[in-house]
């Protein structure tokens, strides 16, 4: 928001109406995990609600700010896009099947990297972390070319959609 530099528009009430306000995922479809996988999830929701650049493209391209729901239905990743009043604007669809390869391959990197925490010297956590946090940024920006034609994201709003389809995919 606006600073006390009396910051450009973009950073006041311009931003704030591009923005998720309330972001849910569909916690039925969902299988609890590790206490790190929650506290992941957990991360990834509060930081998108606290700074995120989320921006329809289109018709109808509602200036926001925004309510998402995530679901995950057969092999796609949907975004249900509403205003603040509840009215749908539009429902996104994503095919998750380009990102089975990194979301795996993610799975298995986070796994060691919560096991090497334990046990670990800090110089092959770091390593560990880094292939990670690599992982990451691939699904990130795969997700943010995916969905490009529908909405506009920054770097920070896709890594945290990110976390969130890989936490939708522990599914039972």
């Amino acid at each position: 928001m606006s600073g006390a530099d009396g910051g450009s528009d973009r950073s006041g009430t311009a931003e704030r109406r591009r923005s998720i306000v309330k972001l849910q995922l569909d916690e039925r479809s969902m299988l609890r995990r590790r206490p790190e996988v929650e506290h992941e999830r957990e991360v990834a929701i509060f930081d998108l609600l606290e700074e995120n650049f989320f921006v329809l493209r289109g018709d109808p391209a509602h200036a926001g700010p925004y309510h998402i729901y995530l679901r995950v239905i057969e092999d796609r990743l949907v975004m249900d896009v509403r205003d603040t009043a509840e009215t749908k604007i539009r429902e996104i669809n994503l095919p998750i099947k380009p990102f089975r390869m990194v979301i795996k391959d993610y799975f298995i990197v986070c796994e060691s990297y919560f096991d090497a925490i334990k046990a670990s010297s800090p110089s092959q956590i770091e390593a560990i972390d880094m292939g990670r946090r690599a992982l990451h940024n691939e699904g990130a920006d795969t997700l943010r070319e995916r969905i490009a034609a529908d909405v506009e994201i920054d770097g920070p709003t896709s890594r945290r959609f990110f976390t969130l389809l890989c936490v939708l995919q522990m599914r039972g």
